[in-house]
């Protein structure tokens, strides 16, 4: 994920994978109606892989896990490393560390609970970017 301010004081948030492999391809079916049950529609959503422009772009680049976070050092330039970041770095309270990859679960369930860890980490990263809120 990576997220940019704007000028007007908003944010931009963008989401690409370390791999192509799904480049192109609309999101799973279980994280569509996951999202649909919290009102959020990423239904014309395509996968993209990260590009090298990405580093440059987006004040914070964010990784679900150690993994791709070591990915995104290997492609990123060293003077941006500084943008690099774990979403659960900035969950604060919580023994989770890392966000499950939801297609390690076998059913819809497991992407919900995905979803409520990502969000916890959205609310730290808010919280980080916001402290007066």
């Amino acid at each position: 994920m990576g997220l940019i301010e704007g000028a007007d004081g908003e944010f931009i948030a963008d989401s690409a994978g370390t791999g192509n492999w799904h480049a192109g391809s609309p999101p799973d079916r279980r994280s569509i109606a996951v999202a649909a049950r919290h009102h959020i529609d990423i239904r014309a959503l395509r996968a993209r892989q990260v590009r090298a422009e990405d580093f440059e772009e987006f004040d914070y680049v964010i990784a679900m896990d150690r993994d791709n976070l070591q990915a995104l050092k290997a492609l990123c330039p060293d003077h941006r490393h500084d943008r690099l970041h774990l979403l659960m770095s900035f969950a604060k309270g919580t023994p989770i560390s890392e966000v499950t990859d939801p297609y390690y679960f076998r059913d819809e369930s497991g992407f919900e609970r995905v979803y409520a860890v990502i969000d916890e980490g959205v609310e730290g990263l808010l919280a980080h970017l916001f402290p007066q809120r």
